[in-house]
C-alpha cells in the first residue's frame, strides 16, 4: 500500500511541474503576442498618415 502511495504522489508531483511550466508558457505566449498585436497596429497607425 506504501508503495502506490509513493507512486500515485510521484505522479501527481510530475503532473503539478508539468502544468505549471504549460501554464507558464501560456501566459508568456499571450503575452508577447498581445505585445506584438499592439506594435503591429500602432506601426499600421503610422503608415496610414
Amino acid at each position: 500500500m506504501i508503495a502506490f502511495a509513493n507512486a500515485f504522489l510521484s505522479y501527481l508531483l510530475l503532473f503539478v511541474i508539468m502544468a505549471a511550466v504549460a501554464g507558464t508558457g501560456i501566459f508568456i505566449g499571450i503575452t508577447l503576442r498581445r505585445r506584438k498585436n499592439l506594435k503591429d497596429a500602432e506601426t499600421e497607425g503610422l503608415k496610414e498618415e
